[in-house]
């Protein structure tokens, strides 16, 4: 596509940065050359008549003729790399978060009421009771002497299991 843009004697494109395919488009354009800009979708598409993604490439052409599109901020690749791993670290602890709360709910239903003696279920004693539990372990005894010395429950406190 370069290629044949550089052909036509192309020197800037722009597109609308919807969603995330504009991405890898917009860095093969800009790696070879082009003058890249990004429209918000928003500023351009109240113009009626408008109904094919044909219409709307005509539209931001004639539009970016007349120098009425602006471009939207986007930092430096390295910047943008940071940007990337950053919003995924958000997304994998919020995953996390998730599936934490997942395994108390699992738990509760079973009425296991770890939660309501050990703050987190996903250290290391809520861990070791946890896995103690999966290889079938019942004696409440067996269970609370598996808890780490810094945990403040004390190990008469009962944990329900049925």
């Amino acid at each position: 596509m370069a290629d044949w843009l550089k052909e036509c004697a192309i020197q800037t494109v722009v597109m609308e940065s919807t969603g995330v395919y504009w991405i890898p488009l917009y860095q093969i354009l800009e790696s070879q050359g082009f003058e890249v800009e990004l429209v918000n979708a928003r500023h351009v598409k109240n113009v009626p008549g408008r109904k094919t993604d044909v219409s709307d490439c005509q539209w931001l052409q004639r539009l970016h003729t007349y120098g009425l599109l602006s471009g939207s901020f986007r930092p430096e690749d390295s910047i943008c790399v940071l940007r990337s791993f950053w919003r995924h670290r958000d997304t994998l602890i919020r995953y996390a978060s998730s599936h934490v709360q997942h395994m108390q709910k699992a738990l509760t239903e079973m009425n296991i009421q770890l939660h309501k003696v050990i703050s987190d279920i996903t250290g290391l004693t809520g861990m070791r009771i946890i896995k103690a539990i999966l290889a079938g372990e019942r004696d409440l005894v067996t269970l609370a002497h598996m808890r780490d010395p810094r945990i403040k429950s004390s190990k008469t406190r009962k944990v329900i299991i049925t």
